[in-house]
């Protein structure tokens, strides 16, 4: 299977660094024209697709702010003459000292975190869709979460956004298939950032985690990349508003001994 997206305008958000980075080099590595979309950080993405001969520009972008994405939207589509694939990928969570219960839950970064996650989904696609229509093989991928499936606790803005990104998707792949544009959702797992590697570093549960993996490893910035490409490819052509779990077999069943 030789995936390529030669000289097709693939848009990023939240592509400076971590899964956003591996995606946007995977994709340029795959011949497609990449837009990194992000508040900060996009520039260093760029010099590493440029340096490694692949194309790329960095727009910075604020997905809570919908006037910024229909400008954005407009600034690629004039670059590079459409855009063919939207990744949403822009994302935040709370850190482990903020995550409480509900009832003791942050206003503030409840709104903080809708806002990313899916206000942000919603602005960037509303102001993409316009420039994908009649553009063969178009598609919107949206990065949710293994929790927007089965959530967990002490994280109820996380679990309510990522869950609104995979039922918003599938609405979506309803109202778009007409225009020929697939929605599909990536649902990673614990992927191995340096976010998470701190947070691991300063918790001993990592052991645990893991226990309850089938594969019992995190899986790599990589390992959504190539969910991605594979979703974003000819050969999903036939898939439209569904959830890709890319976790190791996380949340397939129990992985423990009773």
């Amino acid at each position: 299977m030789d995936i390529r997206f030669e000289d097709k305008v693939v848009v990023i958000t939240g592509a400076g660094g971590g899964i956003g980075n591996a995606m946007a080099r995977g994709f340029a590595a795959d011949g497609a024209i990449v837009a990194v979309c992000d508040i900060k950080g996009g520039d260093k993405t760029v010099e590493e697709i440029v340096a490694a001969g692949g194309r790329a520009k960095e727009y910075i972008l604020d997905v809570t702010d919908i006037d910024c994405a229909h400008r954005i939207m407009g600034d690629i589509a004039r670059d590079f003459g459409g855009i063919d694939v939207m990744i949403n990928n822009a994302g935040i969570n709370v850190g482990p000292d903020k995550r409480q219960f509900t009832d003791e839950f942050d206003d503030e970064w409840w709104d903080k975190i809708l806002d990313v996650d899916l206000n942000g989904v919603y602005n960037c696609t509303k102001a993409a869709v316009p420039y994908m229509k009649g553009r063969e093989g178009s598609n919107i991928i949206n990065i949710s979460s293994v929790v927007g499936m089965v959530p967990f606790r002490r994280q109820c803005a996380f679990n309510a956004a990522k869950a609104g990104v995979i039922n918003f998707s599938k609405a979506m792949a309803l109202e778009f298939a007409e225009y020929g544009i697939r929605v599909n959702v990536i649902a990673p797992g614990s992927v191995c950032i340096p976010v998470t590697q701190t947070l691991w570093t300063k918790n001993t549960a990592l052991e645990g985690l893991l226990s309850h993996i089938p594969q019992h490893r995190q899986g790599s910035t990589e390992d959504i990349s190539y969910a991605a490409r594979f979703l974003a490819s000819e050969f999903a052509s036939y898939i439209t508003g569904t959830v890709l779990n890319v976790d190791g077999g996380w949340i397939c069943g129990y992985a423990r001994d009773f």
